[in-house]
């Protein structure tokens, strides 16, 4: 049996406050401080996401405001960001098109997601694009807290055991602040790489360091 990987469904927040196109500026930055949140979809008549507001699209107004002593007003930016600042709903301050997630991602997918946009969260939509939660950096890095010895029985049960057949005379498995050591000696080359990378994947890994013997190099042929 393979290990079990974290889901998108078991770390977002469900509980999602969302605004609407005509929502007001004021409102927004209401919503946002009420909830305790930096950021909000704007979702459109049918529940699906159309765009995201955050406090750096509200701050673009402070930013554009004149200065206390008659100042100007900083004219630096794109566009579209000089537009926001003029901005007086959501239409106008939210960015688009939103990074979305599903809620049956693996948690190393969603954290791919938001490498590949440069976003700090991901709306999440089920199979008819509603939105039905939301996931940012900080639940994504929850996996890694788990303890050292959840992370242990994990690789000792479910890969080394279950997927490799491999005893604890074979293959022995520490975890020291998410660090994992495998020890021991397999007889190919190959089993030897898929335990390393196959606790490598196991929720909460910071990294493997393979100390693993092998008495065929199998691999050799194909390399």
């Amino acid at each position: 049996m393979p290990a079990q990987h974290s889901t998108v469904s078991e770390v977002m927040t469900r509980d999602v406050v969302t605004v609407r196109r005509e929502t007001p500026f004021k409102e927004i930055t209401s919503i946002l401080s009420s909830h305790g949140i930096s950021a909000v979809p704007v979702a459109d008549e049918q529940g699906a996401p159309v765009g995201l507001v955050s406090e750096a699209d509200l701050l673009r107004k402070q930013a554009e405001r004149p200065e206390q002593h008659g100042g100007r007003a900083a004219t630096r930016g794109w566009p579209h960001e000089k537009a926001k600042a003029r901005a007086e709903n959501a239409a106008g301050l939210m960015t688009t098109p939103v990074a979305t997630a599903h809620a049956d991602w693996p948690v190393a997918r969603a954290a791919r997601e938001m490498d590949h946009h440069h976003v700090k969260r991901l709306v999440v939509v089920d199979e008819t694009d509603h939105i039905i939660g939301i996931v940012s950096r900080p639940d994504l890095l929850r996996v890694f807290l788990r303890s050292d010895e959840e992370i242990r029985q994990e690789i000792r049960a479910e890969v080394l055991t279950a997927i490799l057949r491999l005893g604890e005379q074979e293959v022995q498995v520490q975890v020291h602040d998410g660090v994992v050591t495998l020890r021991g000696e397999v007889e190919n080359r190959s089993t030897a790489q898929i335990a390393e990378r196959l606790a490598g994947g196991v929720d909460g890994v910071v990294t493997v360091r393979p100390l693993i013997d092998y008495a065929l190099d199998d691999r050799a042929a194909k390399d």
